[in-house]
């Protein structure tokens, strides 16, 4: 098999490592991989050093990715705030490692830790990320002006509240801040999934007004104002999601004219102003804009994931999950491992639940929330 992936849940370290690293081996037919990612947990967070050691020695990957996180899966199997530790491994290819850190210069934000030909040369970039010393939106940003050929895919680690307290692994360092990741080459694409777990409702519309992410009107009215007109066309079960959470999608591709599932770039509006008629939203917007309210409950979820990975076939993936969806949302355990294993065939599928996920909508790569990123190798 080229890919292989395993998870454990035993609370001792040292006895889940063997478990994980046991199995991989034994899939991957005893050949070193070219590239290891491990996902580790909270309560194992203190021997995670001791993990990725002991993960290096005995399956000697080329490059060793890994992150801790508050939850993580492998196969058709979720692990949820317990101990638990999960490897993906497999033959890649070659990889480039990068390690990035990001630091104030004069009043801009410089970040370090891999060149402009590296990044030219590549197709993707995998990344792990810290979110409280990382920022992630300015690097997408630059990608997405300086590489914009270069797809972004992974995730922030969620195992720390705060500050210090998440780790990164980039072979033999152990980080408690910026990012690591592997640059894979272009001639050696890595296709994407990005489910944002919505559904559209109502019409779209062009924004009319609009200054950052206040949009004043909507196709020539206040936005507050066309907001509740689509609100009241809406049936009783869109409404009731619409009232556990309303969401604006933004067509990424204003040339195209029919809008389905990954045509839109989903934010959350975050309030309204009663006197003025404007609605923030999580995003900039301009006018010109073409917006649609969208909708999200686990049955919306389960269906636009199952949807969008319809199309594909893969011999491995790693998962990147939003750490609010879970046994929690879809009122199950192991619903995104199960669907995505599923669908692909495959059970070399791990990954963990981010505190931001981290995948390409239209022509960039864009920091996200409630959403399941997908990276698919063949």
């Amino acid at each position: 098999m080229p890919y292989a992936a395993a998870l454990s849940e035993h609370p001792l370290a040292t006895h889940a490592t063997g478990e994980v690293v046991g199995e991989v081996l034994d899939r991957l037919g005893g050949r070193p991989p070219d590239l290891a990612v491990l996902f580790v947990t909270r309560p194992h967070l203190g021997a995670l050093e001791d993990i990725a050691a002991a993960v290096r020695a005995t399956l000697a990957p080329d490059v060793l990715l890994a992150a801790t996180a508050v939850s993580v899966l492998a196969g058709r199997e979720e692990a949820e705030d317990v101990a638990a530790v999960s490897l993906w491994a497999g033959h890649t290819g070659p990889v480039t490692p990068v390690a990035l850190d990001a630091r104030a210069v004069d009043g801009e934000v410089r970040i370090d830790g891999v060149a402009d030909d590296e990044l030219a040369a590549a197709g993707t970039l995998l990344l792990l990320a810290d979110p409280a010393s990382f920022p992630v939106d300015v690097l997408l940003s630059r990608l997405a002006t300086d590489h914009p050929g270069l797809d972004v895919v992974g995730g922030m680690a969620s195992a720390g509240a705060g500050p210090g307290g998440n780790r990164l692994v980039l072979d033999g360092r152990i980080r408690d801040r910026g990012a690591v990741g592997v640059l894979l080459p272009a001639h050696r694409p890595v296709r994407t999934v990005v489910s944002q777990g919505c559904a559209p409702v109502g019409d779209p519309y062009t924004v009319t007004r609009a200054e950052g992410s206040m949009i004043h009107e909507i196709a020539g009215r206040p936005a507050l104002e066309r907001i509740r007109e689509v609100i009241d066309g809406l049936d009783d079960d869109q409404r009731r999601m619409a009232s556990a959470g309303l969401h604006l999608g933004r067509v990424v591709d204003e040339h195209k004219v029919d809008l389905d599932r990954g045509d839109f770039l989903v934010r959350n509006v975050l309030g309204a102003d009663p006197s003025t008629g404007a609605v923030a939203v999580g995003d900039e917007v301009a006018a010109g804009d073409t917006v649609q309210l969208q909708v999200r409950d686990a049955a919306s979820a389960d269906v636009d994931l199952r949807v969008l990975l319809d199309p594909h076939e893969a011999a491995g993936a790693l998962v990147f999950t939003c750490n609010g969806r879970g046994e929690r949302f879809f009122g199950r355990a192991h619903h995104d491992a199960e669907v995505v294993s599923e669908a692909l065939g495959t059970t070399a599928v791990a990954g963990m639940f981010c505190a931001g996920e981290i995948g390409p909508v239209g022509a960039r790569s864009h920091l996200h929330g409630f959403t399941a990123c997908i990276a698919l190798f063949d």
